[in-house]
């Protein structure tokens, strides 16, 4: 199993789903962790499972927020080994009535926010030659049907990953990116599709063999944040059932 002992990881979106699972996975293995999103009641929950954990309520869409959360956690723990930027949002519409608030909404969290994280949290990742993991999608790499503007923000953060590990080429600190396929979250559960949907369409992003759990999504998350992964750089990991091999 990878070790994750000694390292103080950031994880964001832990209220619930993948966020939760990677919070859980990273505790077994021995992390630090902090936790961070808006609903800290839910978060009081899953981190009755988290040894150790400490969280806080954040809406990282508030670069400030984002500054004040990396500054808590190293307060809290004296140090900041990894970030793993979960936290995501999508609601699917059609394109032609998405409104300017609709579209901000989806580059301020699925975009923005890890931004805002990964440049408050680069001088302590820096100083301990640390790591950061962004968790897009497959959205990130491919289309998928109303959703301009969740398609946009994920694949703007497999750029933004590309765009650090390529900056920080010379420096220890590494920079990767997990595009998940459909899990059992409430995102993927409890969606809604808009009026007039084609279900053709819609149908086209699932995988043959059906969802993943979020558990398998975070285990490979804890892999890539260990030195276990020290030569994995730059990488872009497809974890998706299968959906993508053709």
């Amino acid at each position: 199993m990878t070790s994750l002992e000694g390292k103080v990881a950031l994880i964001t979106g832990t209220s619930a789903g993948l966020g939760a699972a990677t919070a859980k996975v990273f505790a077994e293995r021995g992390a630090s962790v902090f936790g961070i999103a808006r609903d800290a009641d839910r978060m009081a929950t899953v981190f009755a499972d988290v040894p150790g954990g400490k969280y806080s309520s954040v809406d990282i869409i508030s670069p400030a927020a984002c500054r004040e959360a990396v500054a808590e956690c190293v307060a809290a723990f004296g140090r900041l080994d990894v970030l793993v930027n979960v936290a995501g949002f999508h609601k699917m519409r059609h394109t032609q009535t998405t409104t300017d608030e609709d579209w901000e909404r989806d580059l301020a969290v699925n975009l923005n926010g890890p931004f805002y994280l990964s440049r408050a949290a680069l001088p302590h990742l820096l100083e301990v030659g640390g790591n950061i993991v962004n968790v897009a999608s497959i959205a990130g790499v491919e289309g998928e049907v109303y959703s301009a503007g969740y398609c946009a923000a994920k694949h703007g953060l497999v750029g933004l990953t590309k765009a650090l590990a390529i900056e920080f080429t010379k420096d220890k600190l590494r920079v990767n990116v997990v595009c998940p396929g459909g899990m059992p979250t409430a995102q993927a559960t409890e969606f809604e599709a808009p009026e007039n949907a084609d279900w053709d369409l819609i149908m086209r992003i699932a995988s043959p063999r059906g969802f993943m759990e979020t558990a398998d999504v975070a285990k490979v998350i804890a892999f890539l944040a260990s030195d276990d992964a020290a030569a994995i750089h730059g990488a872009v990991y497809r974890v998706d059932n299968g959906k993508g091999a053709g």
